[in-house]
């Protein structure tokens, strides 16, 4: 998505938003978080770009099946299961506004994936380069359910 339709988006809001009481806007932002951070964490567990591409295949594995202690490993292992979760998964609602991104040592992580940077997998091993995998990011769908909470709150 352009940046310049979500700062559309902004300009269209900012006018409606000046209206609302500072506890109006709050619970309002806290609201768009939410569920920004559930479409989101929805988007990653089915491994697509805000655009709706999917992501870069991960790179194959050797067929060794069993883990650490000779369990055999069973079902799809899938790209950043833990990472789209609320522990990581941070929301930062007040009366200006709403972040949705990742705290602690997942925004370093996703930090990597998001600009295709090259990290360690495991201490003592070499560098990759990891492919660029957008995680975070605002697609169409997000604008409009961002428009329609804006617009409910003021019908009720």
């Amino acid at each position: 998505m352009a940046n310049g339709d979500l700062n559309q988006l902004e300009l269209w809001a900012a006018s409606l938003l000046a209206k609302l009481s500072a506890s109006g806007r709050k619970a309002l932002t806290r609201l768009i978080g939410r569920d920004l951070r559930q479409s989101q964490a929805q988007r990653i567990a089915a491994q697509k770009e805000p655009d709706g591409t999917p992501y870069t295949a991960r790179k194959a594995r050797s067929k060794n099946l069993r883990g650490k202690r000779g369990s055999i490993r069973r079902g799809k292992t899938t790209m950043f299961a833990k990472i789209r979760t609320a522990r990581w998964l941070k929301i930062n609602a007040d009366i200006n506004g709403v972040e949705v991104g990742f705290g602690g040592r997942a925004a370093r992580i996703a930090r990597v994936h998001q600009e295709g940077l090259e990290d360690k997998p495991s201490s003592g091993a070499r560098e990759v380069r990891y492919a660029r995998r957008q995680l975070l990011g605002f697609s169409s769908a997000d604008r409009e359910m961002v428009r329609n909470h804006i617009l409910d709150h003021f019908k009720s």
